[in-house]
C-alpha cells in the first residue's frame, strides 16, 4: 500500500467516524424531541402574538418579518446561527429594546391580545409581567435576600416580604442551599447558584412569562442540568421563551422551536429571518424547510 493509499484510507475512516457520530447525535436529538408530543400547542391560549415584527438599530434591520404565536405554559426555544436576531427578538417581547438608543420595533406584538407597544402602555409594568433572565448571571452587589426582595420593594409588593422571598427561592430550587445565609453576599454564590438567584429575582414579582437569553451558556454541565430541570418545572406555571445555541438543549427543554437564519442582500447587508416555527419533534425530525434540515443535521451553522 502506498502512502497515498494509506492516507486515503485514514481520511475515509475519519469521514465514516464523523458520519456515525453525526447520525448518533441526530438520533439522540430526535429521541429527546419526541418527548414533547406532536402538538403541544393544541388547546393552549396564545400569550404572545407576533405579526410581521421587525427590529432595527439606527435604521439597519436586525430581524424582519416574524410571524408566530407563543402559547401558555409551554417552553419555546429560539435557535439559529449567531447574528440571526434571536436575542434581538427576545428583547422586543418585554420592550427591553426601548432602552437601546436608535432601536425601533415595527409590526405588531400582542400580549393576551393587547398591543404591547401601544401608547399608554407602561414598559415597567410590561417587564414585571414578562421577566427576563440574561446570558450571564447578574446578581446585584447585595445580600441574597436583598437580591430577591429588590423587585418586590420596587413594585410596592412589600407585604409578607419574607414569605415572598422564600417562595421565589424555593421555585428556583435554591432555598435549601442558601436559607441559612440569606444575608451573605450574592456574589459569594457559584455561577450556577447566581443564575438560579437571578431566576428567583424574576419569579418574585410574579410574572406571567419568563424570557431566558442563553441562561446556561456560561455554566458547567452540572449547573446547566439544574437550570434545564428548573425550566421543566417552571413551565407548569409559566410561559417560557429561551434562546439557545445548543440544539440538544432545545430538544431537551422546548415544546416548540423556532429556527432563525440570516438573509444576505446583494449589498452584503445581513438580516435575521424566521425560517420555521413548529413543535420541537416536528422541527427536528420532519422540518418543512431545507434550511432548517441543514441546520439541525449539522450541515450548516
Amino acid at each position: 500500500m502506498t502512502e497515498s493509499d494509506s492516507r486515503d484510507e485514514r481520511d475515509a475512516t475519519g469521514d465514516e467516524t464523523a458520519d456515525v457520530a453525526l447520525a448518533r447525535s441526530q438520533a439522540q436529538m430526535a429521541e429527546l424531541a419526541s418527548r414533547h408530543g406532536a402538538s403541544p400547542q393544541e388547546g393552549k391560549p396564545v400569550v404572545l402574538g407576533l405579526s410581521d415584527v421587525a427590529v432595527s438599530y439606527s435604521g439597519h434591520q436586525a430581524v424582519r418579518g416574524v410571524d408566530m404565536d407563543i402559547h401558555k405554559t409551554l417552553v419555546t426555544a429560539f435557535i439559529g446561527p449567531s447574528g440571526c436576531g434571536k436575542t434581538t427578538l427576545l428583547r422586543s417581547l418585554n420592550r427591553m429594546n426601548d432602552l437601546i438608543p436608535g432601536a425601533e420595533v415595527t409590526g405588531n406584538i400582542t400580549y393576551h391580545d393587547h398591543d404591547l407597544n401601544a401608547a399608554g402602555i407602561d414598559p415597567v409594568e410590561v417587564r414585571r409581567r414578562i421577566g427576563m433572565v440574561f446570558q450571564r448571571p447578574n446578581p446585584f452587589p447585595k445580600s441574597i435576600y436583598d437580591n430577591v426582595a429588590y423587585g418586590l420593594r420596587l413594585h410596592g409588593m412589600k407585604d409578607n416580604l419574607d414569605d415572598r422571598v422564600e417562595k421565589a427561592l424555593r421555585q428556583a430550587a435554591l432555598w435549601d442551599e442558601v436559607h441559612k445565609r440569606l444575608r451573605a453576599s450574592a456574589l459569594s454564590l457559584s455561577g450556577g447558584q447566581q443564575q438560579r438567584l437571578c431566576i428567583a429575582r424574576a419569579l418574585a414579582i410574579e410574572p406571567d412569562v419568563i424570557l431566558m437569553d442563553e441562561p446556561a451558556s456560561a455554566l458547567d454541565p452540572i449547573a446547566t442540568q439544574r437550570i434545564e430541570d428548573l425550566v421543566a418545572e417552571l413551565k407548569n406555571d409559566y410561559t417560557i421563551v429561551i434562546v439557545t445555541h445548543n440544539m440538544q438543549q432545545a430538544a431537551r427543554v422546548a415544546d416548540m422551536t423556532a429556527f432563525f437564519s440570516v438573509d444576505v442582500a446583494e449589498s452584503g447587508a445581513r438580516c435575521g429571518i424566521l425560517v420555521e416555527h413548529a413543535p420541537t419533534v416536528e422541527l427536528f425530525t420532519r422540518p418543512s424547510d431545507e434550511r432548517t434540515e441543514a441546520y439541525v443535521t449539522g450541515r450548516f451553522g
